[in-house]
């Protein structure tokens, strides 16, 4: 599926990312854990073009490179990403947000069903196509951004903090619903302030610091080790 090698990523002299290597498999949620500041992001965005990679590095979808290619050529791939912040578009309806979604030609013959998929996974969206989505609660605009992102029909879905701001209760059916995603047979990378439950949802994780991979397991694995519970689960 996803395979990232050597993704290292300047900000002027700063080095962001470092050497960064990863795989997401066929199916799998995969959680990146890490500080503030510790290339997390820079490591989704330079995945989906967003950001200029040094030279070296390789990332491939399915065996398809992605590096050189431009954001939008890389969701026709079969790429989206939900960034931090969800970036809807604040003065367009529920519906007008996600029909933007279907803009990829690879998505444009499955438009309704994937809408129909969207509103099944967030029941709560059917009840506000017709709403302007600045108007919406935090949780609800999260909706609204994945499931844009869902419409243009990826086979790898990217998270940037997707919990970030939203109550508990939205909290926990958010990951239901990244679990649901992952029975669609969509793989998901995730990037999640939230790591007892992202662990709890993911099949592995990778631990980054100072814009390096140090780790990676099993989640259950990653969950029971306690230099990840004093770091991370707020353990002792």
């Amino acid at each position: 599926m996803l395979d990232v090698a050597g993704l290292s990523v300047l900000y002027g002299k700063h080095r962001a990312l470092d050497q960064a290597a990863l795989t997401v498999g066929a199916g799998e949620i995969v959680v990146i854990l890490g500080a503030n500041g510790a290339g997390k992001s820079s490591l989704l965005r330079a995945v989906a073009g967003l950001l200029p990679a040094s030279p070296g590095a390789q990332v491939t979808l399915s065996g398809r490179e992605l590096m050189g290619l431009s954001a939008h050529a890389i969701v026709e791939a079969g790429l989206a990403l939900v960034p931090e912040g969800r970036a809807i578009f604040g003065d367009l309806t529920v519906r007008e947000n996600l029909l933007l979604g279907a803009f990829a030609r690879r998505a444009r013959t499955d438009e309704a069903r994937n809408r129909a998929r969207v509103l099944a996974l967030f029941p709560r969206l059917a009840e506000r196509l017709g709403q302007t989505a600045r108007t919406m609660s935090g949780g609800e605009q999260q909706m609204v951004a994945i499931g844009r992102a869902l419409m243009s029909a990826p086979e790898l879905l990217l998270l940037d903090e997707p919990s970030l701001g939203l109550s508990p209760l939205l909290c926990t059916e958010l990951f239901r619903a990244l679990e649901r995603i992952r029975g669609d047979g969509i793989s998901v990378l995730l990037v999640e302030q939230n790591a007892r439950k992202s662990l709890a949802v993911a099949d592995r994780g990778y631990l980054i610091e100072n814009g390096r991979i140090v780790g990676s397991g099993r989640a259950a694995d990653l969950s029971g080790d306690p230099a990840v519970q004093r770091a991370y689960l707020g353990g002792r």
